[in-house]
C-alpha cells in the first residue's frame, strides 16, 4: 500500500514472516517518524527504500485511523510543507490526473 499524508509518504507492507506485523518502508526517516515518532528505523541500502520500521500491524491501523478521523485540511497540496515533498505530490497528482484521462 502506498500512503501519502502531508505529513510524507509511505510504502506499507506485511512482513513475510507474520502477518500481525507490518514494515513502514520511506524514502526518508522523518516520514516514518512523522507517524510513527517511537518507531526503531532502520536504514538499509540494497533495498529500494533506504528506511523502514516494524511495526504490530494495530499499531499501524490506530495511527492511519487516528490519522484520518483528525485530518482538517480541505486541500492535500496546500497542507504538505515541506517543499520538495509538495512539488513531488503535485508530480504525482498530474500523473494520475493524466491516467485518468
Amino acid at each position: 500500500m502506498l500512503i501519502f499524508t502531508n505529513k510524507g509518504f509511505l510504502s506499507i507492507i506485511q512482513d513475510f514472516r507474520d502477518p500481525d506485523i507490518l514494515i513502514v518502508r520511506a524514502r526518508f526517516p522523518d516520514h516514518i517518524e512523522n507517524l510513527f515518532p517511537d518507531a526503531k528505523i532502520t536504514k538499509t541500502t540494497s533495498r529500494d527504500y533506504l528506511y523502514r520500521t516494524l511495526l504490530p500491524r494495530q499499531e499501524v491501523v490506530e495511527t492511519l485511523k487516528k490519522y484520518t478521523e483528525e485530518l482538517d485540511y480541505t486541500n492535500f497540496k496546500d497542507a504538505v510543507e515541506e517543499p520538495l515533498y509538495q512539488r513531488a505530490c503535485s508530480e504525482v497528482w498530474g500523473i494520475m490526473r493524466r491516467y485518468q484521462k
